[in-house]
């Protein structure tokens, strides 16, 4: 990859050797068959190697790092199909933490999860929301020592795994209003805190939690009250980023195991990579990678620079355009595999699976399409 300074080839070559060396398919394997879904060696090999570190400032502990920083690790860790909660605490929840909290909050919540000592999640999504960030009916009542929330919030990443979690609640408006959201964080042990783990179909854990009259402290809320629907926004594109970057190194990997596997298989005594039909097929699938990686990549230049609606707009773009792609890489890559496209022992539907779900993840296709246009009549 061209354009990348020294450090960022350094940082590209220290997540490629750790997927190479302690990622294999099926070592990844043996670790989704146990709790709690990954490796914590390997969370505080992130943290010794400073990835956790890398998208915060210098002032909240971090390394200044860039979203197309960001970019890069996610990338590489897409190409291992790496499972853990990397995006789901790191760029998600602590970057609410990061954006929304005061120094003692950092001090409390983001220091620990940079040292690799605590977990974050984020709970945002809810039964009736869809992707509507501002369909939120958990609610939150100011009590005299702080707030008592009530509610239900689906699939949270990692949830039953993490120390805490950081809910959108609301205090004030009506049920889709922008206006009245916060933000809590609510220790996952809490009394009134109900957690029930699943896995996902990418391997990933999840949980639905559930919240009945659960008293935080005021110190739990993060920036100003009902204020925090662009925080969460903001943040809600900044992972977008970094799941389309992990998407990108997904297609890598789908394309060149199914080139590969052209150049070996034979039918009729005959290589299938001869067949001229196939061969356009892999020009195609070469094609929506390249213009996956162009631009998410474009996106992470840019995604600092720009203006909030412009920001919005590169998101929702790059985000429709890598759904799109995942799904054509995606079926092909199985098709031109064959019945062996379809088996668990090998990888090629595991990869598939996790491009279907980072298409739903923040918004699919559909969803970033309708934002796109709304924010091209709203300029």
């Amino acid at each position: 990859m061209s354009g990348l300074t020294d450090e960022q080839k350094l940082l590209k070559d220290s997540v490629e050797r750790f997927v190479g060396d302690e990622y294999e398919f099926n070592t990844r394997r043996k670790i989704l068959s146990s709790d709690p879904g990954y490796l914590s060696k390997h969370w505080t090999q992130f943290a010794d190697l400073g990835w956790l570190a890398a998208p915060f400032s210098q002032d909240d502990g971090g390394l200044g790092g860039t979203p197309v920083d960001i970019a890069i690790v996610a990338d590489e860790l897409g190409k291992g199909l790496y499972v853990g909660p990397f995006i789901s605490a790191i760029i998600t929840a602590g970057s609410l933490v990061a954006t929304g909290g005061n120094v003692e909050q950092k001090k409390r919540w983001l220091s620990p999860l940079i040292a690799g000592e605590q977990l974050l999640s984020f709970g945002y999504a809810e039964p009736q929301a869809r992707y509507d960030l501002a369909n939120v009916t958990t609610s939150a009542t100011p009590n005299d020592s702080g707030f008592k929330l009530s509610g239900h919030k689906a699939v949270v990443l990692f949830g039953s795994q993490a120390d805490n979690i950081i809910v959108s609640a609301r205090t004030s408006g009506e049920q889709r209003d922008h206006d009245g959201i916060s933000l809590f964080v609510v220790p996952t042990d809490a009394d009134g805190v109900r957690l029930r783990p699943y896995v996902n179909v990418d391997g990933h854990r999840a949980c639905e939690m559930h919240m009945d009259n659960v008293n935080v402290p005021r110190e739990s809320l993060l920036g100003a009250e009902g204020q925090a629907y662009p925080i969460i926004e903001y943040v809600a594109d900044l992972t977008s980023l970094a799941l389309c970057a992990e998407a990108v190194g997904c297609m890598q990997v789908l394309y060149e195991d199914t080139l590969a596997y052209l150049k070996e298989r034979e039918q009729f005594g005959v290589k299938l990579s001869t067949f001229q039909a196939l061969q356009h097929r892999m020009v195609d699938v070469y094609m929506s990678y390249e213009e996956s990686r162009s631009i998410t990549y474009a996106a992470a230049d840019g995604f600092a620079q720009a203006e909030d609606i412009e920001r919005k707009r590169l998101i929702s773009i790059t985000k429709a355009h890598i759904g799109k792609a995942g799904r054509h890489i995606g079926q092909e890559a199985v098709q031109l595999h064959g019945g062996m496209g379809m088996t668990d022992e090998l990888r090629i539907g595991h990869y598939f699976k996790r491009l279907t779900t980072i298409n739903t993840l923040f918004g699919d296709v559909a969803h970033h399409l309708k934002r796109y246009r709304q924010l091209e009549e709203a300029v």
